[in-house]
């Protein structure tokens, strides 16, 4: 799977982020199992994840930041 591209989750609503954030967290808390288990075979899908999550929550964090910003 190919990471997120940050056009693209610009272009999600905030909610949808949000669930998305979430079921990437409980995506990677599978791979961690797989991974100390033995059982995951693409290693790099771990470091994709991490970055999609970062990217997802960089961009909740602009969206909170500019709705702050516009209240004022």
């Amino acid at each position: 799977m190919k990471a997120m591209k940050i056009e693209d989750i610009r272009k999600l609503a905030v909610e949808e982020i949000r669930t998305k954030v979430a079921d990437a967290r409980e995506e990677m808390m599978k791979l961690r199992f797989q991974q100390v288990t033995g059982q995951l075979t693409d290693t790099s899908r771990v470091k994709i994840l991490r970055r999609d999550i970062a990217r997802m929550v960089t961009i909740l964090r602009e969206a909170e930041r500019s709705a702050v910003e516009g209240a004022k």
